[in-house]
């Protein structure tokens, strides 16, 4: 078994439930440090991080991800138990966290390995940007790892994030950008009242259908080259009381902007509220960030490396791709690195039997190397 497979598997036999890093740093750290990395821990909070950092000149080449993965749901729902690291007879390798996003981790970790081994003076730098909170708030995490970086002027130049990035084969598609992400909860007020006595009560559903109507219907943006139209979606809507016969005194709703770099929070905010004021209700807005959109264009170094290394171990050119939600890349682009995410296939990401191919794990440890040879060897 090769050595990208069992490092895979001791990985993916934590059970490292967000945001529970639960020992996998300490492997991650008890690997690297043998090659040369500085190995820096950085708890915030109750969050594991770890930086690793060989080399002292740039390029700085960082490998981003995340140890921590969601729950399992039902287990008994599984083929495997799904912290058991299971190679089935199909060739796919069964875990939580198997393809989100313990795997490419170690290809991340064997990769590194055989480039130095290969090319032991090779120019700039190469680091391992790892966190425990990607799958959950994300406050305590890459961000705060980042803001520690900024600090003291430690500058990434190009990352690669592990996220499962590919759809039908591996390596068909890479992410140079996402979206940005807007939550809202939206609260409207009324009269609450008795339902046969609608003049003594004012029903705030009633208020706001008009004006989710509209919402709705609002084409905010045409998007652009890089990215799709930006996105309006109500995720919930709550109300009442669970009687049949009262008027309810309010009515919350949770919805969401995926939007392009054709927008800003800003502008989003003030299209909702120009929508709301016109039906002159009483309401309130809790708004809520995750993420700015990014871009790493096309002509950029490393995604001209990651196409090149890509095209020589698969045979094919992957295509570009905004789409999904979010990711760590969030914090990191805006430092100026170029970010992009490559992985194995997304199609049973959080689902019951994630699962991954061990055939593409071999294979993904070869275009990691192949993408730090193009950046550090030039």
């Amino acid at each position: 078994m090769s050595e990208t497979i069992q490092l895979a598997q001791q990985l993916l036999t934590i059970d490292s439930v967000t945001p529970h890093d639960k020992g996998c740093q300490i492997l991650i750290a008890d690997y690297l440090s043998p090659l040369g990395f500085n190995i820096e821990p950085m708890k915030f909070g109750e969050v594991d991080n770890l930086w690793a950092r060989r080399g002292s000149d740039g390029p700085l080449v960082v490998f981003a991800g995340h140890t921590d993965v969601v729950p399992t749901g039902k287990e008994s729902a599984w083929k495997y138990p799904p912290f058991s690291a299971t190679i089935a007879d199909d060739g796919m390798l069964y875990a939580r966290g198997a393809a989100d996003m313990k795997s490419s981790i170690a290809c991340f970790m064997v990769a590194t390995k055989q480039f130095l081994a290969e090319h032991p003076n090779a120019k700039g730098s190469i680091g391992f940007l790892i966190t425990s909170d990607e799958e959950g708030p994300a406050v305590d995490g890459t961000v705060k790892v980042i803001e520690t970086l900024e600090a003291r002027q430690e500058k990434i130049d190009y990352c690669l994030v592990g996220e499962p990035s590919s759809s039908d084969k591996l390596g068909d598609s890479i992410k140079n950008g996402r979206r940005g992400s807007l939550n809202g909860k939206l609260i409207v007020k009324g009269i609450q009242g008795h339902i046969a006595y609608p003049e003594l009560a004012d029903n705030p559903i009633h208020r706001l259908a008009p004006a989710l109507e509209q919402m709705v219907n609002v084409r905010w943006d045409a998007g652009n080259q890089y990215f799709p139209p930006t996105s309006f979606q109500i995720s919930n809507i709550n109300s009442g009381t669970g009687a049949t016969n009262i008027i309810p005194g309010d009515v919350e709703m949770l919805f969401n902007f995926r939007f392009s770099t054709e927008q800003t929070p800003e502008s989003l905010k003030k299209g909702i509220h120009a929508i709301l004021d016109q039906y002159h209700f009483a309401y309130e807005i809790d708004w809520n960030l995750s993420g700015l959109p990014f871009i790493t264009p096309a002509e950029g170094e490393l995604i001209q490396a990651i196409r090149k290394a890509i095209k020589i171990e698969m045979g094919y050119e992957p295509n570009l791709s905004t789409a999904g939600g979010t990711s760590d890349g969030r914090f990191i682009a805006p430092t100026g690195a170029q970010v992009i995410e490559m992985g194995p296939l997304n199609a049973t990401i959080h689902k019951v039997n994630e699962c991954v191919s061990v055939a593409d794990l071999e294979k993904l440890t070869a275009i990691y190397q192949r993408t730090l040879e193009l950046l550090l060897l030039k």
